[in-house]
């Protein structure tokens, strides 16, 4: 287990040697490239690099490490980061060909390939990049209006109909993050739509809108809520994990045709991001992966709140900290795969959601079209591959100070892990996947509307983009 005082010096010392050999922006480099045969396969960028978007959350960190610690180079692909506002960006910018492939909301490649709030563009995921990390956050302010839980919530919006109406953040509309902010509004029987106001903001500017009073509440991704928390502007109600155990939230999102036109560059993408899921996941990485994520290129927030979306640990506000179970899940068991199930919980909130589309259009077909089961499997064979050949970490190219033998060695456990297990067990998600996850074509049924309807108007509003 390294320590936080060891951590941060591993990662000034990994730094300071990155800088001395020139390959901060190249993708960094403490380790060989794997093999001859993986070497006679890379990648040749002809003319730039790939360029890789992500939004500054927590739950970037695969991507942030696997260019950190020298992956995408181990694949032979140069990439390059770029830092978005909000989830609006990432899609148009994927959608326009100013990104290659992004960190995306899971939802967000069905929504592009349907024109749910953009132009139509065929786009589809190979990789979830994890599971759960959200948590909904109320405002201190609330406490004067006797709200404590969802149940005085209710109250408070019922007896003061006339004087407030209360405002609440989603990231977008399409995410999971305004799924679960309207059915825990419902569940409390307050209705989404005509009780509150749901806007959509992006995840950095939520604590800002919160601490001026233009929202009373959110729903969004570590470490935001953890801020919130930190900077004594709000406290948490509930968290994604227990809202909706296994729910996907982030994937690698990209264009069918980059992926088609680029197969082995996409490919390679695939494995290195793998690769650095298996990596956050680890424990001992944890005090490293904070501290790498806390940089103003990055996540720029603190350490300290960047942790809690990390560890087991959650502090909720107001004296209340508690462990909660894979609070964020960047890898284990099928958590990293585009399978029937993920895209079925994904098709049916969006069913419920968007009035405006036929609900059998979000049947098996799409989610087959989408959520690339099939390419997964083929970044677990390049992987798998990569780790047969893989070679010790290069001794010239760490200091040799003991910190940075001890991120060597770290990042050695990660990158010479054996392959997924769900290699093993291809054949058990093959085509009847789809049907024992209940995503055939018309599987859903008739509507069946409750007292709160949970589909929300067409036009939902944005404070920022």
């Amino acid at each position: 287990m390294v320590s936080m005082d060891t951590a941060r010096s591993i990662h000034r010392a990994t730094l300071s040697n990155w800088h001395t050999h020139g390959l901060r922006n190249s993708g960094g480099g403490i380790r060989r490239d794997v093999s001859n045969k993986l070497h006679s396969k890379k990648v040749r960028s002809a003319v730039a690099p790939l360029r890789l978007g992500f939004v500054p959350l927590t739950d970037c960190a695969p991507l942030v490490m696997a260019h950190e610690l020298g992956l995408f180079r181990k694949y032979g692909v140069r990439v390059e980061l770029h830092r978005e506002l909000g989830w609006a960006t990432v899609r148009d910018k994927i959608i326009y060909g100013e990104l290659d492939a992004a960190h995306a909301l899971a939802a967000m490649p069905i929504a592009a390939t349907l024109g749910l709030g953009s132009i139509r563009c065929d786009c589809l995921t190979g990789l979830v990049l994890n599971l759960h990390g959200n948590a909904i956050t109320l405002s201190n302010d609330l406490r004067k209006y006797g709200v404590h839980d969802g149940a005085s919530l209710r109250q408070a919006v019922s007896r003061l109909r006339r004087e407030k109406i209360f405002t609440f953040g989603a990231v977008a509309p399409f995410s999971s993050h305004y799924f679960l902010l309207r059915k825990w509004l419902t569940n409390f029987g307050i209705h989404p739509d005509r009780d509150v106001r749901i806007v959509i903001v992006p995840p950095p500017q939520m604590v800002a809108n919160l601490k001026a009073g233009h929202l009373d509440g959110f729903c969004v991704g570590e470490p935001w809520n953890s801020v919130a928390v930190q900077s004594r502007a709000g406290w948490c109600v509930a968290v994604s994990a227990e809202l909706a155990p296994g729910h996907p939230e982030k994937v690698l999102m990209a264009r069918c045709d980059f992926a088609e036109k680029r197969v082995e560059e996409h490919m390679a993408l695939l494995a290195a991001v793998l690769d650095a899921c298996a990596f956050c996941s680890e424990s001992e990485n944890h005090a490293l992966l904070a501290a790498t994520l806390a940089r103003p290129e990055y996540v720029g927030a603190p350490e300290t709140a960047l942790e809690c979306g990390i560890r087991r640990k959650f502090d909720f506000g107001h004296g209340r900290v508690r462990t909660v179970r894979d609070f964020t899940v960047f890898h284990g068991g099928d958590a990293n795969e585009p399978s029937a199930a993920k895209a079925a919980w994904v098709l049916q909130q969006m069913r419920e959601v968007v009035s405006d589309v036929e609900p059998s259009t979000f049947n098996a077909a799409l989610g087959r079209r989408v959520f690339r089961a099939d390419l997964f499997e083929k970044a677990v064979h390049l992987q798998a591959s990569a780790h047969e050949g893989s070679t010790e970490p290069e001794r010239g190219s760490v200091n040799r100070s003991s910190a940075n033998s001890q991120a060597a060695q770290s990042f050695s456990s990660a990158g010479a892990a054996s392959p997924s297990p769900i290699a093993s067990r291809r054949s058990a998600a093959k085509a009847d996947g789809w049907e024992r996850a209940g995503v055939r074509a018309g599987a859903y049924g008739e509507s069946h509307p409750s007292t709160l309807d949970p589909r929300p108007s067409h036009k939902t509003p944005i404070l920022a983009k």
